[in-house]
C-alpha cells in the first residue's frame, strides 16, 4: 500500500510557528484567506519550508515582507515548498483562495445551509491555507473575519472578542486565543444564528460567559445542553482540580458535521444531534447523549487542547481519556451500574468486532494512510478502558495525584501516551512496563478459565490461562496486565475472600493458578465484576451456576454478565440444531421482574438478548440469518412466556412523566415491556401501542411505540398511517426526520431494501448530509434481516452508495464500509456475495480513506 505512515519514522519538525495572524474574507462562491505566520527554526539544519495545503489557490506568497516568484518556490497539489528560508526567526505571509460552497467533503471550511463553519481535525486545517498541520506544531492565534454588514449576524472564531467594527459597508470581527494550539483546534462559523446566554463562576470566582448559537427555531432545544455543560464544569473541578481558562465557552450547532463534535478551543461545533433537546421532540437516549457528549468536549479542554498530542498515532492520549472522564461524569450524574452496562455492551457488540477484523490495530497504531480511518472504537472505548484499568490499579486518591502531574508537566505541550503512562507510573510508584502492552499489541484477549474443587481440602482453585489472538501484523503476542475482578457466592451469598466480599486478581503470565483456603462448601465464581478489563472470559457455567449469579450478586453488571450468557446458550444451541431451552433464562427474568427493588432501568437492560452481532462474532463461520431467527425464536418464546407479566409492567410504570432518572427508568423498562408484548401477540396489543403513539406527551414513548409498530407490525394500516402522520407531524425537525428514516431502515423485513430506496427520493432525505446518510444507509447495515438477504442484493446496493459517497465525502464511505469488510466471518454463501462487491469497490478509482480500508479487507 502506498503513503504508510508509519509511527516509528516521526521526527519533530523543522519548524516551530510563534504567531498565527488569519484573516477571511468572506464572499458569495469564493474566500480569500491571508495568513502571516512569526516562524523560526526548530534545529540547527538547514532544511525546506515544507508548508501542506491542499485544494488551494495560491495568490500570493512573501517572505519577510518581499513577494516570492514562482521560481523561488515549488507548488504541488499538496505541498508548498520553500528552498531556503531564513536559518533564524522570520515572517512568512501566504494570500490564498478557496471554495467553501463546494467543499461536500467538510473538512477544512465549509459552507452549508449559508453557514460558513470549519473542521479541522485531524487535517482539514491545510484546506484552508497553507501551513504545518501537524498536532505538534502549536501556535497563538488571532482570527479576523471580514464580511458584508449584515450579511451574517454571528462571526466567530476561537479565543476572546477583540473587536468588532463596522466600516465601509464591511464587517470585520477580529478574535484572540492566548494560548498555544495546533491547527487541528482552529474554528471558524460566520451565519444567522442566534445564542442562548448563561454564567458559570469557577471555583476561584472567576464570571466565564457561555453562549450557545442555534438557528433561531431552535431556542427552545438548548436548556439540558447548558445545564450539562455547567454540571460538567463543576465536575471537572471538583474530580480533576481543572479549571476553564477563557473568559468565554462557546457552543455552535450545526446540521452538516461528520463527527458527533469538536472540542476547538473555546469554540467548540457540534452536530444537532448532539446538543438540541426537548422532551416533544428528543428521546430520553437523547438528552443522555447530549449530556455525554457535551461533557466529552468540554472536557477535552485540558485532556486534548492544554494538553495535546505529538502527533497522530498518539490519538487515544486524549481520546480515551477523555471518554473515561466523560464515562465516569455520566455514571455520576445517573445510574453508575447502568451507564457500566451501557459501556460493556458497546464494547462486546462492536469493539470486539472491530478488534477481530480487517483493520484491528492497537489503541496505539503502529501505521496509517489516512488518519480519520482510525477514529474507532478501539482508539476511543478499548482506550478509555485501559485508562480505567489504570485508575482502578492505582486507586482513586493517587490516580488523582497522577492526572494532575500530568497536566501540570505538559500543560502546553504536545505528548505522547509513553508520557501519560509514566505519570501514572511515578505517582503510583509502580512498574507499568508489561501494562504497556495494551497500547501496542491489537486484538481482544481471552481469558481461558478451569475451576477445582477439593471437598476434604475445603480448597477452590482457580486456573487462568490468557491468548492474546493473531490480528494483522501481529503474531506471538505477549502476556498482558489482566484485572479480573471476581466474588464467590454460594446459595446464601457473597462468601468473604480474606475478610472481604470480592477480590482482584491480576494475571501477569500466560497461565496463573490461584488457590483459596477454607471454602466449607463448593462455590460459584464470578468473573469480570464490573466489567473490570476489556476481554472475553471462558468457564465451564451450568445453567444454575449462572442463575445463582443473577440471585446473589451484588454486582450490577455480573448479574447483566450472566442473564446475556443464559441467552447467549440458549440461542448456540439452537444454532446448532439443538432445542431451544429458555427455562433457566425465563425463570431468571421471572423472578427479576417479580422483585420490586430491582432499579427498572436495570430490569429494562436485563429484557434485551445480545445483539446479532455479537452473537456473529462468537460463532464460528455463521449466516447471519440464521443468527437473526434463532435469536428472534427465542426473544418470542421469552415475550410469550412473560407475557402476563409484562402487561403488568407496562402498566405499572406508564404513566412516567419527566426527565428524572427515575422517570427515564421508567419509560425505558416500559418500552421495552410495549415491544415483548406486541412480539408475543401482534393482535392482542395492535391498539395498546396506536394509543400510546397518539397519546404520548413525550418523543420516548412516541418514537417507541412507532418502532415497535413498524418493526412488528408493518404491514397493518395503522402503522402506515402513524409513520405518515409522524412525518407529516414532525417534517420540519431534522433530527426527529432522521429518527424517522433510521425506524423503517431497520425494520426487520426482507422488504425494507424495496423501502429504503423509495425513501431515498422522499423529501426527507439529503444524500450529502451526514446524518442522513447514518440515519438511512447505516441503519439498514444494522439490520441483519434486510441486509444480508441470500439475494446479495444488500451488499451490491451499500458497495454502490458507498462508491456514490466517496466521490464527495470520504469519512463517511469510509466508516460505511465495515459491515463488508466482515465477509471472512461469515458462513460460504454470504462472504462470497459481501466479496464480490468489496472487489467491485477495488477495482474503482477511490479516496485513500477507502482505498486503505478495502485493502486491508482483502489482504
Amino acid at each position: 500500500m502506498e503513503n504508510v505512515i508509519y509511527a516509528k519514522d516521526y521526527q519533530p519538525p523543522h519548524f516551530l510557528i510563534e504567531k498565527t495572524d488569519l484573516t477571511f474574507i468572506l464572499q458569495d462562491n469564493v474566500t480569500q484567506v491571508h495568513s502571516k505566520l512569526r516562524m523560526l527554526p526548530n534545529n540547527d539544519s538547514q532544511q525546506s519550508l515544507v508548508l501542506n495545503g491542499q485544494n488551494l489557490k495560491l495568490l500570493e506568497v512573501k517572505l519577510n515582507g518581499q513577494a516570492l516568484s514562482e521560481a523561488e518556490y515549488q507548488l504541488t497539489d499538496e505541498l508548498l515548498t520553500i528552498a531556503n528560508p531564513p536559518s533564524e526567526a522570520f515572517t512568512l505571509e501566504c494570500s490564498t483562495e478557496i471554495e467553501p460552497e463546494k467543499n461536500l467533503a467538510l473538512e477544512g471550511l465549509y459552507r452549508s445551509r449559508g453557514m460558513y463553519c470549519t473542521q479541522c481535525e485531524a487535517e482539514g486545517f491545510r484546506r484552508i491555507t497553507y501551513f504545518l498541520d501537524r498536532p505538534d506544531v502549536l501556535s497563538e492565534y488571532q482570527t479576523t473575519i471580514i464580511a458584508p454588514e449584515g450579511k451574517f449576524p454571528v462571526m466567530l472564531s476561537n479565543g476572546n472578542c477583540l473587536s468588532d467594527t463596522v466600516e465601509a459597508g464591511l464587517r470585520k470581527v477580529t478574535w484572540h486565543d492566548p494560548f498555544k494550539k495546533p491547527s487541528y483546534l482552529f474554528a471558524l462559523v460566520a451565519g444567522d444564528l442566534t445564542p442562548v446566554e448563561d454564567q458559570f463562576t469557577t471555583l476561584s470566582g472567576r464570571q466565564i460567559k457561555l453562549q450557545i448559537f442555534v438557528e433561531e427555531k431552535d431556542l427552545d432545544k438548548c436548556e439540558h445542553a447548558m445545564n450539562s455543560l455547567k454540571a460538567a464544569m463543576r465536575w471537572d473541578e471538583e474530580v480533576y482540580g481543572r479549571e476553564y481558562d477563557l473568559d468565554i465557552f462557546m457552543i455552535v450547532a450545526v446540521d452538516d458535521f461528520n463527527m458527533g463534535a469538536m472540542e476547538n478551543k473555546g469554540l467548540n461545533i457540534f452536530n444537532t444531534s448532539c446538543v438540541l433537546a426537548n422532551p416533544k421532540t428528543t428521546t430520553d437516549a437523547g438528552f443522555q447523549r447530549v449530556e455525554a457528549v457535551v461533557a466529552h468536549e468540554y472536557f477535552h479542554n485540558w485532556s486534548g487542547n492544554r494538553v495535546t498530542c505529538r502527533d497522530w498515532f498518539q490519538l487515544s492520549l486524549k481520546e480515551g481519556f477523555t471518554v473515561y472522564r466523560d464515562s465516569e461524569f455520566s455514571a455520576d450524574q445517573n445510574s453508575r451500574v447502568v451507564k457500566r452496562i451501557e459501556d460493556a455492551t458497546l464494547m462486546r457488540q462492536s469493539q470486539f468486532v472491530e478488534d477481530s477484523g480487517p483493520i484491528s490495530h492497537p489503541i496505539r497504531p503502529e501505521s496509517f494512510v489516512e488518519i480519520s480511518n482510525f477514529y474507532t472504537l478501539t482508539v476511543y472505548e478499548k482506550g478509555a478502558e485501559v485508562v480505567r484499568m489504570l485508575a482502578n490499579l492505582l486507586g482513586k486518591e493517587t490516580f488523582r495525584t497522577a492526572t494532575d502531574l500530568y497536566f501540570d508537566r505538559f500543560d502546553g505541550q504536545a505528548v505522547t501516551c509513553e508520557d501519560f503512562v509514566q505519570c501514572m507510573e511515578e505517582a503510583g510508584k509502580i512498574d507499568l512496563t508489561q501494562f504497556r502492552y495494551w497500547y501496542s499489541q491489537a486484538g481482544t484477549p481471552e481469558v481461558h478459565i478451569d475451576t477445582h474443587y477439593d471437598e476434604n481440602a475445603q480448597q477452590f482453585q482457580l486456573t487462568f490461562e490468557q491468548k492474546i489472538p493473531d490480528t494483522a501484523g501481529q503474531k506471538d503476542k505477549q502476556p498482558m496486565v489482566i484485572p479480573i475482578d471476581m466474588a464467590l457466592i454460594d446459595n446464601k451469598g457473597l462468601i468473604d475472600i480474606d475478610g472481604k466480599p470480592a477480590k482482584t486478581i491480576t494475571l501477569t503470565d500466560k497461565t496463573t493458578t490461584i488457590t483459596f483456603d477454607g471454602i466449607t462448601t463448593k462455590p460459584t465464581p464470578s468473573f469480570l465484576r464490573n466489567f473490570s478489563a476489556p476481554i472475553k472470559y471462558h468457564v465451564e457455567y451450568t445453567d444454575a451456576d449462572l442463575a445463582l449469579i443473577i440471585q446473589k450478586e451484588t454486582d450490577g453488571f455480573s448479574q447483566f454478565d450472566a442473564m446475556q450468557q443464559l441467552s447467549i446458550r440458549a440461542i448456540q444451541q439452537s444454532l446448532k440444531g439443538e432445542t431451544l431451552d429458555a427455562s433457566a433464562l425465563i425463570e431468571s427474568l421471572t423472578a427479576l421482574i417479580n422483585n420490586s427493588t430491582i432499579d427498572p432501568a436495570m430490569m429494562a437492560k436485563m429484557l434485551v438478548l445480545p445483539a446479532e452481532s455479537y452473537l456473529i462474532e462468537l460463532s464460528t463461520q455463521p449466516d447471519p440469518l440464521d443468527v437473526y431467527q434463532q435469536r428472534k425464536a427465542l426473544q418470542i418464546q421469552i415475550a410469550k412466556s412473560l407475557e402476563n407479566l409484562l402487561l403488568e409492567t407496562y402498566e405499572k410504570h406508564a404513566d412516567a412523566k419527566g426527565l428524572s432518572g427515575n422517570a427515564m427508568a421508567a419509560r425505558a423498562l416500559k418500552n421495552q415491556a410495549l415491544y415483548l408484548c406486541l412480539l408475543a401477540n401482534p393482535e392482542a396489543y395492535r391498539q395498546l401501542a396506536h394509543k400510546q403513539f397518539n397519546q404520548a406527551c413525550n418523543m420516548t414513548d412516541e418514537s417507541a411505540a412507532l418502532m415497535a409498530m413498524t418493526h412488528l407490525d408493518s404491514d397493518h394500516t395503522q402503522t402506515q398511517q402513524a409513520l405518515q402522520d409522524f412525518y407529516q407531524r414532525y417534517q420540519d425537525e431534522s433530527l426527529v426526520v432522521n429518527s424517522w428514516l433510521q425506524i423503517q431502515s431497520t425494520a426487520p423485513r426482507a422488504e425494507t431494501l424495496k423501502h429504503i430506496q423509495q425513501l431515498q427520493s422522499h423529501p426527507a432525505y439529503d444524500p450529502n448530509n451526514p446524518n442522513k446518510i447514518r440515519a438511512l444507509i447505516g441503519g439498514f447495515c444494522s439490520n441483519t434481516q434486510a441486509f444480508h438477504q441470500t439475494t446479495g442484493l444488500g451488499y451490491q446496493f451499500l458497495a454502490e452508495e458507498i462508491f456514490r459517497i466517496d466521490q464527495i465525502n470520504p469519512q463517511i464511505a469510509s466508516r460505511l464500509v465495515a459491515p463488508l469488510t466482515r465477509y471472512k466471518k461469515l458462513a460460504a454463501n454470504p462472504a462470497e456475495k459481501m466479496q464480490k462487491q468489496i472487489e467491485w469497490l477495488s477495482m474503482q478509482t477511490l479516496s485513500k480513506d477507502l482505498t486503505e480500508v478495502i485493502t486491508k479487507s482483502l489482504t
